[in-house]
């Protein structure tokens, strides 16, 4: 499938491919501040940007709900996190939008974005995105909600529980594994033996689909169609996308331990931002002189963001125990 089989307008594929380059960029520049001992740990979503993009832009960003797991950078970009934002809460600031600082990076929470706060403890948000549908099937609100998990973490107790119930209740939720391959150090083919993560949609009695996270047509189809069903009260759908993990599990990971140099190299080849912006060129939509006007002013947003948040205030010790103990009003 290309961009020019969906319905994709000129103005929506280039922000697409915005918001994908702005995630890079801040995604690379996090992995430098940690190697240079400026940040405490960074996660990276680097070979996955299509597969959150096409999911992400299929949902209402200024209505639904997004709860996403820690990889979902871009995702939270496009449901309308700011770059400024995202650096605050990787050097731990006080202004930090998700936590003030309390938590570790990429544990994502917005709520005037409506992204919801997600834990440490993985896949916990899909019994969190079930509830929210509950409410809104009660309140007979015009929801969808977003909620995504790695292919490790689809084995976990609370993927089959969220699932289940919304199932069940037929909840306006898509439920998404981002399958890149590894659950930290262990692969694929000793996670799981289904042919496809997208065949437990069965079990629940649901649709289940899996596409290829570097296609952009076939993703961002895929996730329309789920959205939609959510919306007409036809409940829950399961997605999964199948790319790549670039980088290490974290910045505390050596994947060299189980993972050749040239198995990543090969996956490289294939880059999402590259494919997408092939596909955009051959569309019409973009051209060089474009792309290269995108990039300095993503990059001077990087910069600025970058600065901001170095030289922001770090929370007083004595806010440690803020929304722990019974406080006063004020």
């Amino acid at each position: 499938m290309n961009l020019k089989d969906i319905d994709l307008s000129k103005e929506k594929a280039v922000e697409m491919y915005r918001v994908m380059l702005l995630s890079r960029k801040l995604d690379e520049r996090m992995w430098l501040l940690n190697r240079s001992g400026k940040i405490p740990f960074t996660i990276s979503g680097q070979g996955q940007e299509i597969a959150q993009i096409g999911a992400a832009f299929a949902f209402d960003f200024e209505k639904d709900y997004a709860l996403p797991y820690y990889r979902d950078l871009a995702v939270v970009l496009a449901f309308g996190m700011t770059a400024k934002e995202l650096m605050l809460s990787a050097f731990a600031k006080a202004e930090d939008p998700n936590s003030g600082g309390r938590q570790m990076p990429a544990h994502f929470g917005q709520k005037k974005n409506r992204i919801v706060t997600q834990s440490s403890p993985v896949t916990t948000q899909f019994p969190h995105a079930a509830g929210i549908g509950l409410a809104a099937k009660m309140k007979k609100e015009d929801i969808a909600i977003y909620t995504s998990t790695g292919e490790g973490s689809s084995n976990q107790g609370d993927f089959h529980e969220g699932i289940n119930f919304a199932s069940v209740h037929k909840l306006p939720v898509v439920f998404v594994i981002h399958n890149n391959k590894y659950a930290i150090s262990v692969p694929a083919e000793k996670q799981y033996a289904a042919k496809t993560l997208a065949d437990r949609a069965i079990g629940y009695g649901i649709p289940g689909e899996s596409v290829d996270g570097n296609d952009m047509a076939s993703v961002y189809s895929a996730f329309r169609r789920a959205v939609e069903r959510a919306r007409n009260g036809e409940g829950p759908t399961l997605i999964e996308t199948v790319s790549y993990r670039f980088t290490p599990h974290s910045s505390d990971d050596d994947d060299r331990s189980y993972r050749s140099k040239e198995e990543v190299d090969a996956a490289k080849t294939k880059d999402p931002l590259k494919i997408f912006e092939q596909e955009l060129i051959e569309a019409g939509f973009l051209d060089e002189a474009a792309i290269e006007t995108m990039e300095k002013a993503i990059n001077q947003e990087v910069n600025e963001a970058t600065d901001y948040a170095e030289n922001a205030a770090y929370a007083a010790p004595e806010d440690t125990l803020r929304h722990v103990y019974a406080e006063d009003a004020k």
